[in-house]
């Protein structure tokens, strides 16, 4: 994957039309989310420098995390504070909070996944299956559990990471990843999302798939 390549993705990316209850908030709509795209960029770029093979799919960025940001389970704290243990999002990178991050707390999924991966020194490729912020039609600032048709949409991109990275293992984080994996073909393990209360079984999953030898 190249800087060219990351560039084109991300632009593919900001191309899929909004709709009532789906926001891409990478669109040229807004001059905030040129912002989220640049932040994307950054994160497959320093991504690709680590070279993982395994990607995490999650469900859909949430109000409170990717929505703000423009990454995969991150919240506004991950790019006001100091790098992480595995060196990312510090400062002095170019990650940038866009405006309409202020007052917006921070989305705590982000943090528990972060948190084990850390405990598990674990670093893979973080996506969703449907990765645009899915909400309640009229009520902007709230979840919605994507459809089989947004999750559909959603398709290709992570099918392009597959590509563009060289990953050797998919797992699915929660059961719309998994059924969207499933539907495109791929028969892959499946943990338990780390929301609602499910890091530890999240937590356990990923021990389990490590122990038996998933490829790093």
């Amino acid at each position: 994957m190249t800087a060219s390549s990351v560039g084109t993705f991300v632009e593919r990316l900001s191309a899929v039309p909004s709709g009532p209850g789906l926001n891409n908030f990478f669109d040229h709509s807004e001059p905030a989310n040129a912002q989220r795209r640049r932040n994307l960029e950054l994160y497959l770029q320093e991504m690709l420098d680590r070279a993982p093979k395994v990607l995490l799919l999650g469900e859909a960025p949430g109000f409170r995390g990717m929505r703000i940001t423009g990454v995969p389970f991150t919240n506004r704290t991950m790019f006001q504070g100091p790098a992480n243990s595995f060196g990312l999002f510090g400062p002095g990178k170019g990650y940038v909070l866009p405006p309409d991050a202020a007052g917006v707390a921070a989305e705590p999924t982000a943090t528990v996944m972060w948190e084990v991966l850390a405990e598990l020194d674990f670093l893979p490729v973080l996506w969703s299956a449907c990765p645009w912020h899915t909400h309640v039609p009229g009520k902007p600032q709230s979840n919605r559990t994507p459809r089989t048709t947004e999750a559909r949409l959603g398709t290709e991109f992570w099918q392009t990471l597959v590509e563009l990275f060289g990953i050797e293992t998919v797992v699915a984080v929660g059961n719309v990843a998994h059924r969207s994996l499933l539907a495109s073909g791929m028969d892959v393990p499946k943990v338990r999302h780390p929301s609602h209360g499910g890091r530890s079984g999240f937590t356990m999953g990923l021990e389990q798939l490590l122990i038996g030898g998933m490829q790093t």
